[in-house]
């Protein structure tokens, strides 16, 4: 499970969530992205191939909601989101009654940043089936983007109870726990994301940013090691570790975190100033390992 797309094919949503380490101290945000690279899944998914494929087969069954739905969910995936939306409006012309369908034009709404309309239909969704998981999931966080947070906590709370395996909703509910300095509330959510998500980097930046914040450089560090691994491309995975080595004084691991940070990209103001912290010299090799 990836967490860079969370269109619904099926009852299960993937959701993007990236970071962002404030100067000077830690906490985490939650931004909705259809950028980055796809996974080999998600590109063949989205191909133009496949769209096609899809296409012929709503052409056949021009009054299959499902149809729709499934090339709706691809094309968000390919970021042809009025494409996308117009499927969904077809699915839930259709069927009024396909709680999927509204679902993910929730998510589309909520990517337009049109949080109203995403609420509208995560409540149809839920008004449908009461125990949609993925839609409390992603109606919890629109409320948490609108600042709701005992409606957000309560959906979470809600998406937990009915699917306890589901990964992104210990993951939300621990960055909500994080916003409000609950750390130990947020590592514990966030830990059991790693569990059932091991193969993302995200959850392990999370959970680092709390271990951060109670002093426990050193459980971070480790943290952040899997994370630099998962995704060696991730600015905030190495600027978090370099934040976590300088705090454990080792200046040459900071420094190299820094570093790979900066190779990313050289404008992050964080890696500049901690880069600058532990007297990091442009043209000096560290090594970050």
């Amino acid at each position: 499970m990836k967490y860079r797309h969370d269109f619904l094919r099926a009852a299960r949503p993937c959701v993007v969530l990236l970071f962002a380490l404030l100067a000077g101290g830690c906490s985490s945000s939650m931004i909705h992205s259809n950028t980055g690279p796809l996974t080999e899944e998600a590109a063949y998914a989205s191909s133009p191939v496949n769209i096609a494929s899809l296409t012929e087969v709503i052409q056949r069954n021009p009054n299959d909601p499902q149809a729709y739905n499934m090339r709706g969910t691809v094309l968000g995936q390919a970021g042809r989101r009025p494409e996308a939306l117009a499927d969904f409006n077809k699915a839930v012309s259709l069927d009024p009654n396909y709680a999927q369908a509204y679902a993910n034009r929730g998510l589309l709404y909520r990517q337009n940043n049109q949080p109203d309309l995403a609420l509208a239909d995560y409540n149809r969704a839920i008004a449908i089936d009461g125990n949609y998981a993925a839609a409390y999931l992603g109606r919890g966080m629109v409320y948490r983007q609108k600042r709701q947070l005992i409606l957000a906590l309560n959906d979470f709370n809600k998406a937990i109870a009915t699917r306890p395996d589901n990964a992104q909703a210990y993951y939300n509910r621990g960055l909500l726990y994080q916003s409000q300095k609950q750390h130990q509330f947020a590592i514990d959510d966030l830990s059991n994301a790693v569990t059932l998500s091991q193969r993302d980097s995200e959850p392990y930046v999370a959970r680092a940013l709390s271990y951060l914040a109670v002093g426990d450089n050193k459980s971070a560090a480790d943290d952040l090691d899997s994370a630099v691994g998962l995704d060696p491309q991730s600015v905030t995975a190495w600027t978090s570790r370099g934040l976590a080595y300088e705090r454990l004084g080792d200046r040459e691991k900071s420094a190299g975190s820094y570093a790979r940070a900066l190779n990313i990209n050289q404008n992050d103001e964080s890696a500049n100033a901690g880069f600058k912290r532990v007297g990091g010299q442009l043209g000096k090799s560290y090594q970050a390992f």
